[in-house]
């Protein structure tokens, strides 16, 4: 079977494509790497001594590239409109990172052009890959916690601290630009949270700026502070349990990830030192019955074997196993990846969110539909984590 040709729009040597992307493409016998396009003539040159594809300073020169059937957009959220809209106008499977667009109006539009498209999507929520959180999925499944009574999770931001490098990240720091602590770091632990627990069926939340000003590190100047850096979720699950869920910008002295979920017979905790849950280095631990604490739950080899040498302990670890997961779904006829319909819902979810901490009252967010159908005479796709 030929693989499927690949173009990565923002594939520059310096992005987060060069970082997870483009090592995990390469490291794929189901996916290859064609072409890639930058922003500028100097950064696509550079690109393609790099990677020796033919690289381009415009977009639409890689949609059209005839050898290129997905087309992934890893560039800033503001961006995602256009780009996405080019590459599915052309007919293209599109693998877009998250946010999937820049506000809930956006990812409407984008998944209502999929479907009139009708080809694959793919959006970059790939936290739910992570081996730990697969094996902690199974053994809740399994009942090892007994019946789920609450979780808590706790994380930091990484960014959207006191400081940032450059003017060019200062975005960050603007609501309007859609890259803020609730849309990034704080829905890639949600989604890997609904994915082992079950979807929020009432949210509450309070979001707060707590910093109004942040320095530019190049230059010393401040800009202001509009991304509400302090994020608050509380809600009821599916199931009746109870979920709480804090994200602060920046880092944390005590710890920058804390995943508690417990139960009437036992308690599971992942922990990273990293806060952004969907590249963190995850450990998980547990504890059951007579046990007076937690101890280390050794990950079975059976939910890390098939990742290409080289990658595990990368950011492209959890990136490339949601690329196998798709070349599976393309192999097979399955739907099993998030797609821009399940995007969709986690945005409407953002909205129930902030607009919950607008008014003080209690959302209903949309349940996402469960992306495992099966065609019809097709059989059913591989247990998680098997």
């Amino acid at each position: 079977m030929e693989p499927t040709g690949v173009g990565v729009i923002g594939g520059s040597t310096s992005g987060w494509a060069s970082l997870s992307h483009i090592p995990a493409i390469n490291a794929s016998a189901a996916f290859e790497l064609r072409a890639v396009s930058t922003s500028r003539p100097s950064s696509a040159r550079a690109a393609a001594a790099e990677y020796g594809v033919p690289a381009y300073d415009n977009h639409q020169d890689l949609v059209a590239h005839p050898g290129v059937d997905l087309v992934v957009v890893a560039v800033k959220v503001t961006e995602h409109l256009e780009l996405v809209s080019a590459a599915l106008d052309a007919g293209k499977m599109v693998y877009s990172e998250w946010p999937l667009g820049n506000g809930l109006a956006e990812a409407e539009l984008l998944s209502l052009r999929a479907g009139a498209a009708g080809v694959r999507t793919v959006v970059g929520l790939q936290g739910r890959y992570a081996p730990e959180v697969r094996f902690a999925r199974d053994l809740i499944r399994d009942g090892y916690v007994g019946r789920v009574l609450g979780t808590t999770l706790t994380g930091s931001g990484m960014v959207w601290g006191p400081e940032v490098a450059t003017h060019g990240q200062a975005y960050w720091y603007d609501r309007a630009n859609g890259a803020t602590p609730l849309t990034s770091p704080t829905l890639h632990a949600l989604d890997p949270l609904h994915h082992v627990l079950g979807e929020f069926e009432s949210v509450a939340a309070n979001l707060v700026v707590g910093r109004t000003r942040a320095t530019v590190a190049e230059d010393g100047r401040s800009v202001p502070v509009t991304a509400a850096d302090q994020v608050a979720v509380i809600g009821t699950l599916a199931g009746g349990a109870s979920a709480s869920v804090f994200y602060r910008g920046g880092t944390s002295r005590a710890g920058n990830f804390r995943w508690e979920i417990n139960g009437t017979e036992g308690d599971l905790v992942l922990t990273a030192d990293w806060g952004n849950m969907q590249v963190a280095a995850l450990t998980l631990a547990g504890g059951r019955g007579a046990d007076a604490a937690t101890a280390p739950l050794p990950v079975p080899a059976s939910y890390t074997d098939g990742l290409p040498p080289g990658l595990a302990g990368s950011p492209a670890a959890n990136v490339a196993r949601l690329y196998e997961r798709f070349a599976r779904d393309l192999a097979d006829g399955t739907h099993t990846v998030p797609d821009f319909a399940h995007a969709l819902a986690r945005h409407r979810l953002i909205d129930a969110i902030e607009q919950a901490a607008a008014t003080g009252t209690t959302r209903t967010p949309v349940t996402p539909r469960t992306p495992a159908a099966v065609p019809t005479g097709g059989s059913a796709p591989e247990a998680d984590g098997r």
